[in-house]
């Protein structure tokens, strides 16, 4: 795994071989990458269920002004501390999801871009996308990675700006209305 773009491409980032989990291919990120293009640059980034980092690091090397990472596994976060390493402004948190956007919230911390890529068949996406709307601006953009779970949204307030799939993957871009 390496990041593909950018200021940082090329470093080699570390992986991991856990239960449940699984990193985004290079060719899904790059693509993925291509289509947020636009997003990316001086955008603030959440990185939740970060795993190794790869997609918030992807946005910082393609210009993002900074991107919080958020995993509670003692294990993984060994490798995201190591794949962090010379990187700036990355900020890394050992916490469960819910809790981290809890205390971004009373930090009043705000998203431009959300990298949703939770273990697959744990279902998260949905409920955690209920959980950001606060953290979230008018046109912020949520990537939601995820292979079969069914991903309710509140339609009222999120919409669909790109949906993709790749081979057993799929990738939901949602715009904040």
């Amino acid at each position: 795994m390496r990041v593909i773009s950018g200021k940082y491409k090329g470093k080699k980032l570390e992986g991991f071989d856990i239960d449940g989990t699984r990193p985004t291919m290079d060719r899904v990120k790059e693509s993925l990458f291509a289509s947020i293009q636009n997003y990316v640059p001086d955008s603030v980034c959440l990185d939740l269920y970060a795993g190794s980092g790869s997609l918030g690091i992807e946005a910082l090397s393609n210009g993002a002004s900074k991107c919080f990472f958020v995993d509670k596994g003692k294990e993984i976060n060994k490798i995201l501390k190591n794949n962090l390493l010379g990187i700036s402004d990355a900020y890394m948190y050992n916490l469960d999801s819910f809790s981290a956007l809890e205390l971004f919230s009373k930090e009043d911390i705000k998203f431009d871009l959300v990298f949703l890529d939770p273990p697959y068949k744990e279902n998260l996406i949905t409920t955690s996308l209920d959980k950001l709307k606060s953290l979230l601006y008018s046109d912020s953009l949520i990537v939601c990675e995820y292979e079969s779970e069914k991903i309710d949204f509140d339609s009222d307030f999120y919409e669909i700006y790109k949906d993709k799939k790749y081979g057993d993957k799929k990738v939901l871009f949602l715009k904040v209305k």
